[in-house]
C-alpha cells in the first residue's frame, strides 16, 4: 500500500486522499458500466461496523449482499448455494399451500428453524440466479476467502483497502479506512449513486428501443396498403401489356 500512503505520523499511516478520490471515481464509473449492461454486483461486508450500511445501500439499488458469515464455496460451488436457496423457497411454498398445518409441532419447529437459518445466511442473495459480474468488498483482509474465490473465477473485485491489506489481488482499489463507519458510508454513497445512474440509463435505453420498435411496426403497418395498391397496379399494367391488340376494322369501299 506504499504508493497510496501520504505520510506516517506517530506510527500511524495516513492515506493520500487525492488518490482515494481518483480511485473512487474510477470504481464508480466501472460499476456504472457493469450495471448499465444489466449485470449484478455482490456486496460483501461481515464486519460489525459495515453490516447495516452495506445492507441499506445495496437494497436501495436492488443488489445482492452478504453481511453474515461468508458461506465457503459460495462462488466456486454456486450450484450448491442455489439448491439451499431453492430449499428455502420450497419451505415457503409449503406454508402457502396448507401442507404445513398437517405436520406435527416438532416438524414445524424444525422446518421453521431451518428456514430462519437459511434466511439469515442466504436471504439477501435469493434473487441471485447466476454468478455476479463483480464483487464489492469492504475489508479485503477479513473477506480474503471471498476475494480468493472471485480471483479464481475471474470475477473483478472492487475493494476498500486499508494500509494493513495487500492490494495485489484487487482489480479496483479504493484506499481508505475500512474500520470507520463514516468512511465506508461516503464511499458507498458514491458507488451506489453510480450504480443507480447505470440502472436508470439502462431503463431509458430499453424504453427508447421499445418506442423505436413500436414506431417501426406502425410504419410497416401503414406501408402495407400502399404496397398492396402498388402490387395491384403492377398486375393490372402487366395484364394490359399482355392482352392482344385488336386490329381496327377495315373501311368498306362503296361503289359509286
Amino acid at each position: 500500500m506504499a504508493p497510496y500512503i501520504f505520510m506516517e505520523r506517530n506510527g500511524i499511516h495516513i492515506l493520500d486522499l487525492h488518490k482515494t478520490v481518483a480511485k473512487i471515481d474510477e470504481a464508480a464509473e466501472a460499476l456504472k458500466q457493469i450495471t448499465k449492461s444489466g449485470k449484478k454486483v455482490l456486496f460483501v461486508a461481515t464486519k460489525k461496523q459495515a453490516k447495516d450500511i452495506v445492507a441499506q445501500k445495496a437494497t436501495s439499488v436492488n443488489m445482492p449482499y452478504v453481511t453474515e458469515r461468508w458461506p465457503g464455496g459460495m462462488l466456486t460451488n454456486f450450484t450448491t448455494i442455489r439448491k439451499a436457496v431453492k430449499k428455502m423457497a420450497n419451505i415457503d411454498k409449503l406454508t402457502q399451500d396448507g401442507t404445513f398445518s398437517n405436520l406435527s409441532k416438532r416438524e414445524i419447529l424444525q422446518i421453521s428453524r431451518q428456514r430462519a437459518k437459511l434466511e439469515k445466511n442466504l436471504g439477501s442473495i435469493a434473487d441471485l440466479t447466476r454468478l455476479p459480474s463483480a464483487l464489492f468488498v469492504i475489508d479485503v483482509y477479513k473477506e480474503k476467502i471471498a476475494v480468493h474465490e472471485a480471483n479464481r473465477l475471474g470475477i473483478p473485485v472492487f475493494g476498500i483497502v486499508d494500509t494493513n491489506s495487500d492490494p495485489r489481488n484487487i482489480d479496483f482499489i479504493i484506499p481508505a479506512n475500512d474500520d470507520a463507519t463514516k468512511s465506508i458510508e461516503v464511499i458507498l454513497d458514491a458507488c451506489c449513486g453510480a450504480i443507480a445512474e447505470g440502472l436508470e440509463e439502462r431503463k431509458v435505453e430499453k424504453a427508447d428501443a421499445m418506442a423505436a420498435e413500436a414506431q417501426a411496426e406502425e410504419g410497416a403497418e401503414e406501408a402495407k396498403p400502399h404496397r398492396r395498391r402498388s402490387q395491384r397496379a403492377r398486375v393490372e399494367k402487366n395484364a394490359n401489356a399482355e392482352a392482344p391488340v385488336e386490329a381496327a376494322p377495315a373501311e368498306e369501299k362503296t361503289e359509286e
